[in-house]
């Protein structure tokens, strides 16, 4: 398998992963933060994931840095089915991006967009134990999770 492939494959499971989450999370839930901890909202999560989405395609197209953006406003983000549709279209960019992959600056962008996909499903996997919310089998078997809410 090539390595554009494998990348492609990647990006696809991580975003298999969001959307799985997504279609477990009431609107109470994403907007639910870490109690007795600084932290942003299970939503602001979701939309930084989003806002890299956008903003590393779009700098590596430029050659450099643009400015972070995504297609949600952070008010959106406790409607599920509008942040699902967004974590749909986003991935459909990021695929269609990938194909465009022509340099090592593109490759390093894109590296970097899958670290903070993954970045993030750690930190969401905090969130989940933290507030007691279930995790779903596909995060369950992918980072090997307990299946207890300890």
């Amino acid at each position: 398998m090539a390595f554009d492939d494998v990348l492609a494959s990647r990006f696809e499971r991580a975003n298999l992963l969001y959307l799985e989450l997504l279609d477990g999370l009431s609107p109470e839930q994403l907007g639910s933060r870490l109690p007795g901890l600084p932290s942003s909202t299970i939503a602001g999560q979701l939309w930084c994931v989003l806002g890299a989405r956008e903003s590393y395609p779009r700098a590596a197209r430029a050659g450099s840095w643009q400015g972070f953006g995504g297609p949600l406003e952070e008010w959106e983000m406790t409607d599920a089915p509008t942040v699902r549709a967004a974590f749909e279209q986003t991935a459909a960019d990021v695929a269609a991006w990938l194909g465009e992959l022509r340099s090592d600056d593109d490759l390093r962008f894109a590296l970097a967009l899958l670290e903070h996909e993954t970045q993030h499903h750690g930190q969401l996997i905090r969130y989940l134990y933290g507030l007691g919310i279930p995790r779903p089998e596909s995060w369950q078997r992918q980072y090997a999770l307990d299946h207890d809410d300890a």
